[in-house]
């Protein structure tokens, strides 16, 4: 009775030390399989930043931020997707910046439903720490805007960009009714924000034509630029000239900086 006792007791220690032996060879295996596939051990932590250079590019999404996430200001150099999406549309051959020139945005502002939402543009380098700082304040201060996409969504036409309300930045393109001259967007030194609220008007011509229910700029109504407001601060206060300020036609939408480049 003792014997069978001492066996049955072997028995199970052999069983234990069987599974602990396969037990530790399932999780080296899973290892080795983790380092092939290159994953880390240990997931690595989201950058919660507000602002930070050379985030890698993620896909693009303008869905509503996770409350649990935080804001987003960053700025790169172009990331090869970025490049292969914009190389032909908003960038051709001709367009007078290159592009080592230009640095891709990505920020969280206000929509005009009131909720956190990611957007998206493409700047001239030199002035890309200043926009990030100018849309940091717009989110700050709940400033609405309508959407943040590349214009190279809008297969690079302005006018179909503008009836969206969409806010953008650089775009090779001609200044609006002179052939052959270069927009300053086409440098990548001119931001559109919330068109439709901020139509351009030049006599009876209004872009977009949606935009002629806010030609009077009186009535103040969500996502519309007036004199110093907070859209208005934000950009005037770094030196930006602001189109509803030109003589002989207005531009709304429109703020441009001049910076020292090439021409």
């Amino acid at each position: 009775m003792i014997k069978s006792s001492k066996v049955i007791n072997s028995i199970k220690i052999i069983s234990l030390v069987a599974i602990v032996i396969l037990m530790s060879l399932l999780i080296i295996k899973e290892k080795n399989h983790r380092n092939i596939q290159g994953i880390d051990e240990e997931p690595s932590l989201p950058n919660n930043s507000l602002l930070a250079f050379n985030t890698p590019y993620e896909e693009y999404d303008d869905t509503k931020n996770d409350e649990n996430t935080a804001p987003v200001f960053m700025y790169s150099i172009l990331s090869e997707e970025i490049t292969e999406k914009i190389v032909g549309v908003s960038w051709r051959e001709n367009t007078p910046v290159k592009l080592d020139e230009l640095s891709y945005i990505k920020v969280t502002y206000w929509g005009f439903d009131d909720n956190e939402c990611m957007g998206e543009m493409v700047v001239h380098k030199k002035l890309a720490q200043e926009v990030i700082d100018i849309f940091k304040e717009l989110y700050d201060k709940k400033f609405p805007i309508g959407k943040i996409r590349l214009i190279d969504d809008y297969d690079a036409n302005d006018e179909l960009s503008m009836a969206d309300n969409n806010t953008s930045a650089f775009c090779s393109r001609e200044v609006t009714g002179k052939k052959e001259v270069f927009s300053n967007h086409s440098y990548g030194i001119a931001i559109d924000i919330n068109p439709i609220q901020n139509p351009y008007v030049k006599g009876d011509i209004v872009l977009p034509e949606e935009g002629s229910m806010y030609l009077d700029r009186g009535n103040v109504r969500k996502g519309m630029i007036t004199r110093d407001d907070t859209c208005y601060n934000a950009f005037k206060s770094r030196g930006w000239t602001w189109g509803g300020e030109w003589n002989g036609l207005k531009d709304y939408q429109h703020f441009e900086k001049d910076i020292e480049i090439t021409r």
